[in-house]
């Protein structure tokens, strides 16, 4: 494994304690160190089985357990990990009579996992299990295709993502909707968007998609990923479709806002892509083309008194067999005072093979595209509470790739007309409150991205883990050195192609 920059800094923490002394009370520091060193090496992989076998991952300090979600099998594979070098495969939980799985969470001897129903525009399900049996303890009915589940920070609650995908022939579409499970009472509430519908044309105005067939905002936003502010109070939901993201009030049980994302400017000199897979070359160039955002996995930190959300700009299209979005470049009808026919922007060697959509670019009605729009950023981003744009990688994902392995990058030059590297996850690993890694899965070159963002508005790249390819890391999940089984940080990484999970190690 090559690394780019290894950084070490050891700092000492005042823990605070009180000595009693008559009327006096003396705080005294405890001088135990904490290492915020950074140095994550591979230690192991297992084999869960095929493709689709391992995509989520959670951990349980009570049991060592790691749950995995395998779609293969359509069960919770479960490894005892007290040994991450020979973990013991368990016996899995069988779902087959509740549906298949999208996601697990674990708080406190409890595992959480959501299951979509048969018919997955339908209800779907929450299970909790007991983690030291693997028994079921509770299910809870949420809304259709729950595709993320995650517990709030003080285990009170729990937060599923409903996505309300459409069928094929895009005639159901269900409301798309966040449930929010009060594990004290077992009362379900379940929050949709139709409040926001009187608001789509502000929204769409800002950057919000709203695009299907007949849909209504309601129906046609499709909540993908769940972040939870540390004090419990208030979640993140990512809309990847509609490139915004929601605010929900955890408190009062309610959506606060929409926050539409915007959109990229690749003609900007920090945000040249590789924009064909057919140039023969590596080589990024700026292009009259817009990005939209369109995050799948997004992750919550509070650094220095202040909220950010990191977000993973993977990029999403419709492609059903009632509807669909995506063109190519070469197959549009291109505004001639824009992209004038000497550019030869339509050749398959600059712009023709990029993949774009059919629902955005025509701004003035005339029936040619005046803004060319790709998928995704190819990029992570940091946003304010509020939904703010605070900095964006640009293309260090791309540049950084291209440096470490140019052979890599041209066996994956075949995604550079889509949305390159795929940055799909993104996990934050607090060190002692001093200093915050962030970890960026990128499922098309099989790469883990880390980036030192403890300065959120100004990330520090500092390498790239990557183990093997043909991978496709779908789900990172961060062990802290209290919890972890080796008393060192793990990284976790669930790939969906190879069916396995790899742990590195701090």
């Amino acid at each position: 494994m090559k690394h780019f920059s290894k950084i070490a800094l050891t700092l000492t923490l005042g823990v605070l304690f009180n000595c009693q002394n008559d009327d006096d009370t003396v705080a005294i520091p405890d001088q135990s160190p904490v290492n915020t060193s950074v140095n994550f090496n591979y230690k192991s992989t297992i084999n869960v089985g095929g493709e689709g076998a391992s995509e989520i991952s959670a951990f349980d300090p009570t049991t060592n357990k790691l749950y995995v979600v395998n779609v293969e099998s359509n069960q919770i594979s479960n490894y005892t990990i007290t040994n991450i070098e020979a973990p013991v495969e368990e016996t899995p939980i069988n779902l087959s009579a509740f549906g298949a799985p999208n996601s697990v969470a674990i708080y406190n001897g409890k595992l959480a996992v959501a299951v979509e129903a048969v018919v997955k525009q339908n209800p779907g399900k929450i299970l909790v299990y007991n983690t030291a049996d693997n028994t079921l303890i509770n299910n809870y009915t949420v809304g259709a295709l729950p595709d993320m589940v995650t517990f709030s920070k003080d285990g009170k609650l729990l937060i599923s993502a409903n996505e309300g995908e459409p069928n094929d022939d895009y005639t159901i579409d269900p409301l798309g909707t966040i449930s929010i499970i009060d594990l004290e009472t077992d009362q379900v509430t379940t929050l949709d968007f139709t409040a926001f519908n009187s608001q789509q044309s502000d929204l769409e105005a800002q950057g919000f998609r709203v695009f299907g067939p007949n849909a209504s905002l309601a129906q046609d936003v499709e909540p993908e990923y769940i972040t939870v502010s540390e004090n419990s109070m208030f979640a993140w939901v990512s809309l990847q479709e509609n490139n915004g993201m929601a605010k929900v009030n955890l408190a009062t049980k309610t959506i606060e806002a929409i926050y539409p994302l915007g959109f990229k400017d690749y003609n900007l000199p920090e945000n040249s892509l590789d924009a064909s897979d057919r140039d023969l070359v590596a080589q990024l160039k700026n292009w009259n083309v817009k990005g939209i955002y369109q995050p799948d996995a997004i992750a919550y930190a509070n650094i220095n008194g202040t909220d950010y959300i990191f977000s993973a700009n993977e990029g999403d299209s419709r492609d059903y067999s009632g509807f669909s979005e995506e063109v190519r470049v070469e197959d549009l009808t291109l505004d001639p005072t824009v992209y004038p026919l000497s550019g030869d922007f339509q050749n398959e060697i600059n712009l023709g093979r990029l993949k774009t959509t059919t629902t955005l670019g025509d701004t003035d009605n005339d029936g040619d595209v005046d803004q060319i729009y790709s998928y995704g950023a190819r990029s992570f981003s940091v946003w304010s509470a509020n939904g703010n744009l605070l900095h964006d990688s640009g293309n260090s994902i791309a540049t950084e790739t291209l440096a470490f392995s140019s052979t890599l990058f041209n066996d994956e030059d075949k995604r550079s007309d889509d949305k390159g590297a795929e940055p799909e996850s993104v996990e934050i690993l607090n060190l002692g409150n001093q200093r915050y890694i962030l970890f960026v899965g990128l499922e098309r070159t099989d790469q883990i991205m880390v980036y030192d963002v403890t300065n959120p508005i100004a990330p520090q790249f500092l390498t790239i883990l990557s183990h093997t390819g043909d991978e496709a890391p779908e789900g990172l999940l961060v062990i802290p050195a209290l919890q972890s089984p080796t008393g060192k940080d793990l990284l976790v990484v669930s790939n969906e192609d190879s069916g396995t999970v790899s742990f590195y190690e701090n």
